[in-house]
């Protein structure tokens, strides 16, 4: 269904409109959250080298996961099962560079100042480890179709953090912005139980399975954050950097108003 080894596809099966729709509508959530960011000055080509580099692999995938739900749902299954060895092997850059430009992040004590600093040093890696033990089942699982698509969408949710974290009124939400962003995400998989269950009387249980992962980084990220675990995994990652000198439990000042 996206980026996976290969995949028996049914050209015309009733569930194509659904992932094809879901899909673009994902990476639609993704563009444009990046496009506001850098439309309002949020961003700009002048970052570091890191940020460059995940923003390229992570954009990438983004193309891989819309390229191989296209070569899906349109049968052409060569092209799918070709572009799914990139994918399967893709997904290793994507957990180096995300957890080194996190842990770049708090170092410099630039965390987003509607996150608590210990809490983003641990979601976005536990996000990422999520997203990666979802795609791995969708792969081993990938010549049971209607298991293999549900868990890569399930699996590509769990990275539309960073754009609705961009689209939605962050600082609205403290102290809840990234459970904000979770629950936003959460719709995807929701949303296709739904379809399953008005068509088919049921809900697959891959969904299930989606849902469950989902929240259970979640929760592991709470348990994390608030235990002793957490402080000393802060205190490794920021040691002899201005992130020190962070507080890892309170919320960063904003920045100032523009004159």
């Amino acid at each position: 269904m996206s980026a996976s080894l290969e995949s028996p596809v049914i050209p015309g099966d009733r569930d194509r409109g659904f992932f094809m729709g879901g899909a673009a509508v994902m990476v639609a959530v993704i563009v444009a959250g990046f496009s506001l960011q850098f439309a309002m000055g949020r961003s700009s080509f002048s970052a570091p080298l890191l940020v460059h580099a995940h923003a390229v692999v992570f954009m990438g995938w983004v193309a891989i996961f819309l390229l191989q739900t296209v070569f899906a749902t349109s049968g052409r299954t060569a092209l799918h099962k070709r572009l799914g060895w990139i994918g399967a092997v893709w997904v290793a850059p994507m957990l180096v560079l995300g957890c080194l430009v996190t842990v770049a992040m708090v170092r410099r004590g630039q965390v987003p100042f509607f996150f608590k600093p210990l809490q983003f040093l641990v979601f976005d890696p536990m996000s990422l480890f999520a997203f990666a033990g979802l795609t791995a089942a969708a792969i081993a699982l990938r010549r049971r179709t209607d298991w293999h698509r549900r868990l890569h969408f399930c699996g590509m949710a769990m990275l539309l953090g960073p754009g609705f974290g961009r689209l939605l009124p962050m600082p609205l939400f403290i102290p809840w912005a990234w459970e904000a962003t979770v629950a936003a995400s959460l719709l995807f998989p929701l949303v296709g139980a739904m379809v399953d269950l008005r068509r088919d009387g049921r809900v697959h249980p891959a969904w299930g399975w989606g849902v469950a992962a989902m929240l259970g980084a979640l929760l592991l990220t709470e348990v994390v954050t608030y235990s002793p675990l957490g402080g000393a995994l802060y205190d490794a990652v920021s040691a002899g950097s201005p992130g020190a000198d962070v507080p890892p439990l309170a919320f960063p000042a904003p920045p100032p108003a523009p004159v």
